[in-house]
């Protein structure tokens, strides 16, 4: 039988690094991608069959050795590259427009939306050539709706949302899906201290009074379930929330 390799970016910590587990536990072997190599052979070496490359999603030369690397695992292992996970994203200040850190917004454009598109260009054909490739790209409930204070990451969302939905269009006919996944209040570890600049209180305030936000592991749940659909359901959005967010501006809270 062939190994079935899916390939998840941004693996290094928590949505990224929950689904190279959840994944691993469905049976593929995860390519978990990253900067930070540290983390990556942690988690690696935690997995029955994972290969880690360090890689930014932000580089071309980067991108295009993470491909040649995989279609060298898949050469390797007699495998088929079924499945990529555009994880890697994030958010950073929560300034007006008006008074706009355009450094913030270009890295959250460059990560987010042109990351995106330069992982999903490099590794299209090995997933066409698999003959059911999945192509999930995790936006976020910020790519549907705008809020104050989120200019720059609800632009940099909204257009990674198109870029999802034009894909779609472009692959009609072809045996490649596209997935998009749009989470809510989502807890990790990571996310609101690097939009806060590692201020605590202010990461912890987002969360505050929420009894449920949801976490890591409740995506990549969401994650594996689109993938391992039978190939010919296209689950073509996931919008997924806490109980205790009814919408971006409504969320309950206990005091």
């Amino acid at each position: 039988m062939s190994t079935r390799i899916a390939v998840v970016t941004g693996a290094s910590s928590g949505i990224g690094a929950a689904t190279a587990r959840r994944l691993d536990a469905e049976g593929f072997h995860v390519v978990a991608v990253a900067r930070r190599e540290d983390r990556l052979r942690d988690l690696v070496g935690s997995l029955a069959a994972a290969t880690a490359v360090v890689a930014d999603v932000t580089s071309d030369a980067s991108v295009a050795a993470l491909a040649d690397t995989v279609a060298g695992l898949a050469a390797e292992h007699n495998g088929i590259v079924e499945l990529l996970v555009n994880n890697a994203g994030g958010a950073v200040g929560a300034d007006p427009v008006e008074g706009a850190d355009l450094a913030g917004w270009q890295w959250m454009f460059d990560v987010n939306v042109l990351g995106t598109v330069r992982v999903t260009k490099a590794l299209l054909p090995l997933l066409e050539h698999s003959g059911r490739g999945t192509i999930v790209v995790l936006s976020s409930t910020a790519g549907l709706i705008v809020y104050e204070g989120g200019g720059g990451y609800t632009a940099a969302k909204h257009a990674q949302t198109a870029v999802a939905e034009t894909l779609r269009l472009e692959l009609n006919g072809r045996p490649v899906r596209v997935v998009e996944i749009d989470p809510g209040m989502v807890r990790t570890d990571e996310f609101a201290l690097k939009r806060f600049d590692g201020d605590a209180d202010k990461a912890a305030a987002v969360y505050a009074g929420v009894a449920e936000p949801l976490v890591a592991e409740d995506i990549a749940d969401c994650i594996a379930w689109t993938a391992t659909r039978p190939h010919h359901v296209n689950i073509d959005r996931l919008v997924v929330r806490p109980l205790a967010q009814a919408a971006q501006h409504k969320v309950h809270r206990v005091h």
